[in-house]
């Protein structure tokens, strides 16, 4: 009899303890499929305004600090505000940028672009952003580096 009680008593251990398991499991599934679907778990966060429009707000959208226009990073210069508002609508200023071409090839892009990307036509704003991405971002000369000149080569050994 004492073997029998003794065994109930093993039984329902284990029977709890596989369900404590099974819950487990269960939570870290969810959690997981939570994860997949919301990796940032927004839910958690408090919900905030978006702190881009709070700069905004204050005035400080066309900020220059240097020289330059902090909120897209071009350099000051006269046509700067018909490059921000004509080329920024479709494309980061970093394209800008990065990007450093003659007045042939600046006017060939917005073409380009005019024909492919539906940019409206410039009107008499073309030639001051043409003439502000000439003098602010025209061709380096130099390459990415200068040809490595006087080394001393010297012979791998197996």
């Amino acid at each position: 009899m004492e073997q029998q009680k003794q065994f109930k008593h093993y039984v329902k251990a284990i029977y709890r303890l596989m369900m404590i398991l099974f819950i487990m499991a269960g939570i870290i599934t969810i959690g997981g499929i939570y994860l997949l679907i919301d990796p940032t778990l927004s839910v958690l966060k408090k919900n905030e305004s978006n702190s881009t429009y709070l700069t905004t707000a204050e005035g400080n959208e066309d900020k220059i600090e240097n020289g330059i226009h902090l909120r897209t990073g071009l350099v000051e210069a006269k046509g700067l505000m018909e490059v921000i508002n004509n080329c920024t609508n479709c494309h980061s200023s970093k394209l800008i940028i990065q990007n450093r071409m003659t007045t042939e090839r600046w006017v060939a892009t917005i073409r380009w672009m005019q024909k492919t990307q539906n940019l409206w036509d410039l009107g008499t704003n073309e030639e001051i952003i043409v003439n502000y991405l000439v003098t602010n971002y025209p061709p380096k000369k130099k390459g990415r580096r200068e040809l490595l000149t006087n080394i001393e080569w010297y012979d791998l050994q197996d």
